[in-house]
């Protein structure tokens, strides 16, 4: 998850800059959110619905219109849940899996290595056991099968006895693997929410909300999401041919919510409509701790209070990518489908330390990738596309580093760890891409591959993937670079951060962040309110951790606010703030949150960006 999203608008609409900031210390214009028709949006809402001023400026900021209030402050499942045979192919797949429940078939389920993946199998594979279907999940090896099913993977479950192959999360590109499947005798049922062309697979059914034909509208969704959706569809099939007649049970679809939840946060998909009661509904199923694998890893984090999606993202989220990362991919899967207590322990003890050691590999990596991405904005500072790559850098950890380029750059991103074939030597290169607001890397990702520029590749909009040969790199960056150049020059000249309101530290009480919880849970597509801190000096500022900032904000009343910023040490935020210790009064921007970690209850300001106060620019 990324700390901080920018937003875009047209650049030639006039923009007055909030508190004059037309460039601050990341490069950004500070807006506010509200727009003149919207103050009075605002008004109506808290006057209609009874609601204090500062939540309905919050909700109208999020276009919430006025009669949608209710039901977005309590998103639920029956309110907005489709009929999951809205997707294309759903009607099908249900009958197939149902089939494949009453004949007590084998199945096997494909999924991918990140939370989501994860998730998605767990989900699959849980619904499967209650109705004693034997099983396998079978995550690839990032490093050496990478991204999505190959086919020795495929023929190695059908050989297994799996008459029926399920991927999760990954499938919907993968025409030769899938293909050789119905050789082997198995049939495919491909659950995924990636892009997807014309063309799809030849398979039994491809349920994707954003395969091309799908007029369902929930393309928003996480693979999770859309596998909750088909477990709907498969118990509401065998309930209609009485499987569940006598004393049969059906499976409590209700108290996996936690899983769907956390793959919602941790794929940073909009957190909009069915996410929302996803999400909503899903921290209270997770805060019973009724998952036993789920329960480990909140005792090896040392969590213990009740999660929000801050956990979700940052706690739980990371430790389970791990695995995948730098570790045995499967242990995610494994830990949430577990049943037994005290190998959950285990794997979750496991995935803790995979994650400390990610940590350091990571940090070691982005030093270097900064250097050079510095290097190569200031060489070409219209640069549409920062393209890195080395030999030495894990393949695990390239999707975060693009992530933090992108986040320090304000442009996308594509890091590549290379690997020498031992027979040729060539290299091959493994890439992550990630993106800024109105940039499409996903499109151009396909359209590469279809331009044979690729081996392969597929993602979204804002987070892609792909596999290069390293004879076609120069031909890719200038392919990519010119595919990005106009959506990238007018995403960096409209970039803003959009400002809620400002605050004072006598002001950020709990009283505000429980009155500001009620239009949660935030996340992508429902920020979280960003206030500015107006002329408060910096305290006591110093490096902590991870190359985080911490520090205090006080005002000119003396009231005082703990703050930290997050991998700020080294970076102009950073910097700028270490620097103003103790001197002139600065602006601050950023988002409060409710701390109760190690026992303590406090609120704390999360910085994301600062500019110098009583100026324009930076």
């Amino acid at each position: 998850m990324g700390a901080v999203r920018e937003i875009t608008e047209p650049a030639d609409e006039p923009r007055d800059a909030f508190l004059g900031v037309e460039e601050s210390i990341r490069g950004f214009f500070w807006k506010e959110r509200l727009s003149g028709h919207d103050h009075a949006i605002a008004t109506a809402i808290a006057q209609r619905h009874g609601l204090p001023e500062v939540l309905g400026r919050v909700l109208a900021g999020r276009g919430v219109g006025i009669d949608d209030v209710p039901v977005f402050l309590d998103p639920s499942l029956k309110a907005l849940m489709p009929d999951p045979s809205d997707l294309r192919d759903m009607t099908k797949a249900a009958a197939r899996i149902a089939d494949a429940v009453e004949k007590g078939e084998q199945v096997a389920v494909f999924g991918d290595y990140d939370v989501d993946g994860a998730c998605s199998s767990a989900l699959m594979a849980r619904f499967l056991s209650h109705h004693g279907i034997k099983n396998r999940v079978y995550i690839p090896d990032r490093l050496f099968e990478g991204y999505g099913p190959n086919a020795k993977a495929i023929e190695e479950l059908a050989k297994e006895g799996a008459s029926l192959i399920i991927t999760v999360d990954c499938g919907t590109t993968s025409f030769e693997p899938l293909a050789h499947a119905k050789s082997c005798g198995a049939e495919v049922i491909v659950i995924d929410h990636h892009q997807s062309d014309e063309t799809l697979p030849d398979v039994h059914s491809v349920i994707n909300p954003n395969r091309q034909d799908d007029v369902s509208g929930q393309g928003h969704l996480c693979a999770a999401g859309v596998v909750f959706l088909v477990l709907v569809a498969i118990a509401r099939e065998l309930r209609t041919r009485g499987y569940y007649a006598g004393d049969r049970k059906e499976h409590a679809l209700m108290g996996e919510l936690d899983l769907v939840a956390l793959a919602t946060v941790c794929d940073v998909v909009p957190l909009e409509g069915l996410n929302r009661a996803y999400v909503t509904k899903g921290l209270q199923v997770m805060r019973q701790r009724h998952n036993i694998g789920l329960r480990a890893l909140f005792d090896a984090a040392g969590l213990d209070q009740a999660p929000t999606p801050y956990h979700l993202g940052y706690i739980l989220g990371p430790r389970i990518n791990a695995g995948g990362r730098i570790g045995d991919s499967g242990l995610g899967a494994r830990l949430l489908s577990q049943s037994n207590p005290r190998e959950a322990h285990k794997i979750a003890e496991t995935l803790d330390r995979l994650n400390r050691e990610r940590k350091a590999i990571e940090t070691q990596t982005l030093d270097q990738a900064m250097a050079e991405a510095e290097a190569e904005v200031a060489k070409e500072p219209d640069l549409p596309i920062i393209v890195l790559g080395a030999e030495d850098w894990h393949k695990g950890i390239v999707g975060l580093v693009a992530s933090r380029l992108t986040d320090r750059f304000q442009r996308p991103s594509c890091v590549l760890s290379w690997t020498k074939d031992a027979a040729t030597g060539e290299l091959t290169g493994t890439g992550s891409l990630r993106s800024v607001s109105g940039v499409d890397i996903g499109r151009a990702v396909r359209a590469a591959v279809a331009d044979g520029l690729l081996l392969k590749g597929g993602g979204h909009a804002m987070a892609a993937g792909l596999t290069v040969a390293q004879n076609k790199l120069a031909e890719l960056k200038g392919y990519l670079g010119k595919e990005l150049a106009e959506s990238t020059q007018e995403a960096r000249a409209a970039a803003a951060l959009e400002i809620d309101g400002a605050l004072t530290p006598s002001a950020a009480k709990d009283e505000l962040i429980t009155l500001l919880d009620r239009a949660g849970p935030y996340g992508q597509g429902n920020p979280q309110p960003r206030f500015v801190f107006p002329a408060h000096r910096v305290r006591f500022a110093k490096i902590v951790g991870d190359a985080h900032v911490r520090a205090v904000v006080e005002a000119g009343d003396g009231s005082r606010l703990d703050a930290i910023a997050f991998r700020a040490a080294g970076q102009p935020l950073g910097d700028f703030l270490l620097a103003a210790n103790g001197g002139m009064p600065v602006h601050i921007c950023g988002t409060i949150r409710r701390d109760t970690w190690g026992g303590r209850n406090r609120i704390e300001l999360t910085i994301e960006d600062a500019a110098a106060s009583g100026k324009g620019k930076k």
